[in-house]
């Protein structure tokens, strides 16, 4: 797809590739440092109690309605899609890349409305997930800034 402003270095940020500036990648789960995010989140387990939370809330809450409405009916595969990316993101196995190859986040998002209030909805319900997790507060906070890139590149209204 030609997006006019992923032409410009300058005007994005970089790929959100797996593990972007939040550790090594490309490391199996079983060998992945404690430094990762992934392991500190506690592994697939932890990923996926985080996703899963996130998803509860945006189902939930009156205040994620708007990104409700950008899902299918049913979350099931954005569940696992999601889970699937941050494991490998933040340090640990690539599920997703695996299966679907380089993940194009932005491309993948462009048929979606994402403006100023769907990016700042999808924060505060990632913010609440973590928060309601147990995630440690500087991860958290390291979390929540690579969140914050991604999202905000996602962005296309």
């Amino acid at each position: 797809m030609n997006d006019p402003a992923s032409s410009s270095p300058a005007a994005r940020p970089p790929d959100p590739e797996p593990a972007a500036d939040l550790g090594d990648s490309g490391q199996a789960a079983a060998s992945a440092p404690a430094t990762t995010p992934f392991a500190q989140l506690g592994g697939e387990p932890g990923v996926r109690r985080l996703v899963d939370r996130f998803y509860d809330l945006m189902e939930l809450e009156p205040a994620y309605a708007g990104i409700r409405r950008l899902h299918p009916s049913t979350l099931d595969g954005s569940r696992d899609k999601l889970h699937w990316f941050l494991c490998g993101w933040l340090g640990g196995p690539n599920h997703y890349i695996d299966r679907f190859g380089h993940p194009r986040l932005r491309a993948r998002h462009l048929p979606y409305a994402i403006g100023l209030a769907e990016r700042d909805q999808w924060m505060a319900c990632m913010m609440s997930a973590m928060q309601e997790e147990g995630v440690e507060p500087a991860l958290a906070e390291r979390l929540t800034e690579a969140f914050f890139g991604t999202a905000d590149w996602m962005r296309n209204r």
